[in-house]
C-alpha cells in the first residue's frame, strides 16, 4: 500500500491543538465539564471569525459551530433522557425488581446471572443510569440480608448495563451520536438492531465472565452499611453548652476518645474562618470541629464529648432531636436527574423538604478542605452519599419519592399510578422507531410531550432531568468534531493511521481503531471520543476505498467500553461508591471486560460487514 499524502493548513493545525487540549481539559477533575466545554465552544468561535477559513472559495460560517445545539443526536439524548428518568421516578419498571428481589430468595446463582442478563437486556432500550438505580437497593437488600459482601456484585451488574447498551442505535447517548454524525457525513442510516447480533455474541461470553470470574476477582468489603460503613464521611460536631468538651482542650478531647478522633480544623464560635487545631486550643460553646470518619465513629465521637453531629447552618434543636424515638441513620447516594444534582444542602432546602438531618457527607477519592468546612454548601455530585438521620417515616417517605437511592436493608421501590402510563410511552418511542416510522428524534420529543400530559412528569422534573453537562459536552464534541471534518484535519489523522497501519489487515486496523477509541473513552468522555473518532473513521474508510459502517463501528464500540476507570462512566461511579471499590479494582475487572470485548468485536465485525 502506498504512502498517503495529504495537505497540512495552519487551521488545521490549530484544530488538532485544541483537540488536544479539549481531552487533557476533559480529564481534569477540578475544573466542570460544563467550563470545559464551552472553552472549546468559545475558542472555535471567537478563533473562526478573526481567522476565517475558506474552502474552495467557501468560507466557513462560524456560527455553524453551534449547529450542535439543534442537532437530530442532542434532541434525541435530551428526550431519552426525560424519558428514562420517568421510569426511575413512577417506578414503571417495580415488576421486574420484585421479581429479581424474589428470585434472589430462591436461587442466588442463577438470579445473579438473571440480574446480569435484565440490566443488559433493558440498557439496551433505556439509558443505564435508571436500570442501576432500579437494582442497586435490591442487591443491597440482598447482601445485608444474606449477610455477604455486596462488592462481587455491584460492578458486574452495572458493567453488564454498559454492555447492554452497545447493542441498539438507542441504548447510549454515544451509539445516538456516533451514528448521527455518520450519516450526516454519507453513511447509510442504521436501524435500530443493525449491530444486535455482533454485540449479543460478544455480550454473551462477557457475561459469563461477569457472572463467573469478575466476582472472584473483587474482594469481599463488609456489607452492614448501617453500621459499619466503610466510606470516610467529612463532618462537623458542634459542641453545645452541655456537651463534655465545652472547656476542654484539643488535647483532652483526643484523650476521651481514646486517641481515636483526629480534628482536621476548628471554626471558632461566630467566625466563619477555619483554623488549624493545637493541641492546647481551649473549645467554648459553639465551637465546631471538622472531622473525617466513617458513621460509626462519628456517632461514636458524638456520644463520647456530648456534641451534635449536623451538616446544616445550624445545629439539631428541640424541634429536630437526633436522639428521639423511631429515629433512623442511613445513607442515600445522590444520582443523575435527582434534585440535589449540582446544588447545595441549602440552596435545596433539604431539611425543610424532607425533615431529616444531614450528619455527614461522602464524596470518593476527595478529602479536601472544602468538604469539611461547609457541607450544607458544598454543591452535590452524581456518587456522594449523605448520612442522613431522622424520623423512620419522614426516610420512607423520601424513599418513595425516588429523589435517592437509600442504601439501607429495605427493598421498597418507587411507585405511583403513572408507572404504566411511562412504560407504554417508552415503548410506544422505541417501537416506532424500530419500525421506520419516526425517526428517534421525533419519537423521543413527542414521548416527552406525552409524559407532561399525562402528569407522569411535572415540568419540573423535566428539567431536572436534562444534564446541563450532557449538553454542552455533546455540543462541544460535535463542533470540533466538524472542525476536524471541515479544516481536513480529520483526513490529515486518517492518513497518519492508515500510514502506521498500512502493512496490517482490514481486521487489524479496525481492531487497533477500537482498541485507540477503547483507551481514550476510559481517559476522557466517552461522548467525545465518539464524536472525534468517527470524522476519523470514516476518513479512513474513504482513503482505504472500504465500506464505511465497519469504521464507524469500531469508534462506536470501542467509545463505549467505559469498563476500566471509575470515572468512565457516571454508573461507575454510582457502584464504586455503593460498593467501595477503589480504582484498582475497575482495573483489576474492567482490563480483562475490555480485552474480551475488544478481541471478540475485533473479530465479529469483518465477519458481519465482510470486509
Amino acid at each position: 500500500m502506498e504512502v498517503i499524502e495529504v495537505s497540512l493548513n495552519a487551521h488545521a493545525i490549530a484544530v488538532m491543538v485544541l483537540t488536544v487540549i479539549a481531552l487533557a481539559m476533559f480529564t481534569n477533575n477540578k475544573l466542570p465539564m460544563e467550563t470545559s466545554s464551552l472553552f472549546i465552544l468559545v475558542i472555535l468561535t471567537v478563533g473562526f471569525y478573526f481567522f476565517p477559513y475558506s474552502h474552495d472559495g467557501i468560507e466557513l460560517d462560524p456560527l455553524e459551530f453551534y449547529s450542535g445545539f439543534g442537532h437530530e443526536a442532542l434532541v434525541a439524548v435530551t428526550a431519552l433522557m426525560v424519558i428514562g428518568h420517568s421510569l426511575s421516578r413512577t417506578g414503571a419498571l417495580e415488576p421486574v425488581g420484585r421479581m429479581l428481589a424474589k428470585l434472589w430468595t430462591i436461587a442466588p446463582a442463577l438470579s445473579f446471572l438473571m440480574t446480569l442478563l435484565v440490566g443488559a437486556f433493558l440498557s439496551a432500550f433505556v439509558n443505564n443510569v435508571p436500570i442501576v438505580i432500579l437494582l442497586l437497593p435490591i442487591l443491597m437488600s440482598v447482601s445485608l440480608r444474606t449477610k455477604t459482601s455486596p462488592s462481587g456484585i455491584l460492578m458486574p451488574m452495572g458493567f453488564a448495563t454498559l454492555i447492554g447498551g452497545m447493542g441498539t442505535t438507542i441504548g447510549t447517548s454515544t451509539n445516538l451520536l456516533v451514528v448521527s454524525v455518520a450519516v450526516s457525513m454519507g453513511m447509510r442510516e442504521f436501524s435500530m438492531f443493525e449491530f444486535f447480533m455482533p454485540v449479543a455474541a460478544s455480550s454473551g461470553i462477557a457475561i459469563l465472565y461477569l457472572w463467573l470470574i469478575a466476582p472472584r476477582l473483587l474482594p469481599k468489603r463488609p456489607a452492614d452499611l448501617l453500621d459499619a460503613a466503610p466510606r470516610i464521611f467529612s463532618a462537623a460536631l458542634y459542641v453545645s453548652e452541655e456537651s463534655k468538651a465545652n472547656g476542654l482542650t484539643i488535647e483532652e478531647v483526643i484523650k476521651i476518645t481514646d486517641d481515636q478522633i483526629k480534628v482536621n480544623y476548628i471554626r471558632r464560635a461566630g467566625d466563619d474562618l477555619l483554623s488549624q487545631p493545637q493541641t492546647s486550643t481551649v473549645l467554648r460553646t459553639g465551637d465546631q470541629l471538622l472531622v473525617k470518619d466513617t458513621a460509626e465513629n462519628l456517632k461514636g465521637f458524638e456520644k463520647q464529648l456530648g456534641a451534635v453531629l449536623y451538616g446544616g447552618s445550624e445545629p439539631v434543636d428541640e424541634d429536630h432531636p437526633l436522639m428521639a424515638e423511631n429515629q433512623q441513620m442511613v445513607e442515600v447516594i445522590v444520582t443523575q436527574g435527582s434534585p440535589l444534582e449540582r446544588t447545595s444542602l441549602a440552596r435545596s432546602r433539604f431539611g425543610d423538604r424532607y425533615q431529616l438531618i444531614t450528619l455527614a457527607i461522602h464524596r470518593g477519592g476527595l478529602h479536601g478542605r472544602n468538604m469539611v468546612s461547609d457541607i450544607s454548601n458544598t454543591n452535590l455530585q452524581v456518587g456522594d452519599v449523605l448520612l442522613i438521620q431522622g424520623d423512620s417515616t419522614k426516610i420512607a417517605e423520601m424513599k418513595k419519592q425516588g429523589d435517592v437511592v437509600v442504601l439501607d436493608s429495605a427493598t421498597d421501590i418507587p411507585h405511583s399510578e403513572k408507572a404504566p402510563y411511562a412504560l407504554v410511552i417508552m415503548l410506544a418511542v422505541v417501537s416506532v422507531a424500530a419500525f421506520g416510522i419516526l425517526p428517534i428524534a421525533v419519537s423521543s420529543v413527542a414521548g416527552v410531550l406525552l409524559l407532561a400530559l399525562s402528569k407522569c412528569l411535572a415540568w419540573r422534573e423535566i428539567a431536572q432531568a436534562i444534564n446541563a453537562q450532557i449538553i454542552l459536552i455533546v455540543a462541544a464534541s460535535l463542533a470540533l468534531g466538524a472542525a476536524l471534518l471541515e479544516t481536513g484535519a480529520a483526513d490529515v489523522l486518517a492518513a497518519v493511521f492508515v500510514n502506521v497501519t498500512r502493512e496490517s489487515s482490514v481486521t487489524l486496523q479496525l481492531s487497533g481503531l477500537m482498541l485507540l477509541m477503547a483507551i481514550l473513552t476510559n481517559i476522557v468522555s466517552n461522548n467525545a471520543a465518539a464524536v472525534i473518532g468517527t470524522p476519523i473513521a470514516i476518513g479512513i474508510a474513504k482513503q482505504l476505498g472500504l465500506p464505511l459502517e465497519p469504521f464507524v463501528l469500531a469508534v462506536l464500540f470501542g467509545a463505549n467500553m467505559s469498563f476500566a476507570t471509575p470515572m468512565a462512566y457516571k454508573t461507575n461511579l454510582l457502584v464504586m461508591t455503593v460498593g467501595g471499590y477503589t480504582f484498582k479494582d475497575f482495573l483489576k475487572v474492567g482490563i480483562p471486560l475490555t480485552l474480551i470485548m475488544w478481541g471478540s468485536l475485533s473479530w465479529l465485525i469483518p465477519v458481519f460487514y465482510d470486509v
